[in-house]
């Protein structure tokens, strides 16, 4: 996994750029408050490590993209041609 950060500060802007294995995923539940349990994913790499939360809706819209990516990809065939 490859992380790319920009982030500007009274510099100007920072760019970070970081690569990592993902370890775990922790589901953090609110049983009172179900709409806002984020999903966390953990990563470790040789000099850096990190959590990406993500909101249940950040979830759906990266599953939907996955999903309507996959549908594309299966539809693709290759073709080869004889000179």
């Amino acid at each position: 996994m490859k992380i790319k950060i920009k982030k500007q500060n009274k510099d100007g802007i920072v760019r970070v750029e970081s690569s990592g294995d993902i370890k775990e995923f922790i589901f953090q539940e609110d049983f009172l408050n179900k709409e806002n349990s984020p999903l966390l994913l953990c990563f470790r790499g040789k000099d850096s490590s990190g959590i990406i939360e993500l909101s249940a809706s950040d979830v759906d819209k990266l599953y939907s993209e996955l999903k309507e990516r996959e549908m594309l990809l299966n539809s693709a065939r290759v073709m080869k041609f004889e000179k």
